[in-house]
């Protein structure tokens, strides 16, 4: 913060409190300052000191500003210094986003097509388990029929070699 005071000179003195931001006041905000001084003592000797009394905390919070804007400034500096920064990374992202997407569309459609192949193959196993179970069955039942007839057949070879 700045502050003005009248010396018992008649001279007026600026100051700096350090307390908030332990930074220099900038050159641009102290050469103000100086040159606010020299008016504000030339105004006290031909007017009054109550007129400069008056003037100066409008005047103070003036130079605060300017002060705060000269501490801004750096930083809009860094801003706009990490925003380029930034434009050509995002750049570089956009086509291995579009390149990942593409790629993840990719594997959904393989995926999709190899369950249609698996439920393809567990289709074929269903059939093929029926066509053995029914196979295995009509084996039995042809071996039943074999045996059946095995047992008509040999009572009548063995009277027949008599």
């Amino acid at each position: 913060m700045l502050e003005f005071q009248v010396d018992e000179g008649g001279g007026v003195v600026v100051y700096q409190d350090d307390c908030c931001s332990g930074s220099v006041m900038s050159e641009r905000v102290s050469r103000l300052a100086g040159s606010i001084s020299r008016e504000s003592e030339r105004l006290i000797h031909c007017c009054d000191e109550e007129v400069v009394k008056e003037l100066m905390p409008l005047v103070v919070n003036v130079l605060e500003n300017q002060a705060h804007e000269a501490e801004l400034e750096p930083l809009r500096e860094d801003d706009e210094q990490l925003l380029t920064q930034q434009e050509p990374e995002k750049a570089l992202r956009k086509p291995a986003e579009e390149k990942f997407i593409e790629f993840e569309d990719a594997l959904e459609q393989e995926k999709g097509e190899l369950q249609i192949q698996v439920e393809h193959c567990e289709f074929q196993t269903r059939q093929l388990e029926l066509k053995a179970r029914n196979s295995a069955d009509q084996v039995s039942r042809l071996e039943e029929r074999e045996s059946g007839m095995k047992s008509e057949y040999t009572p009548c070879t063995s009277g027949a070699r008599r």
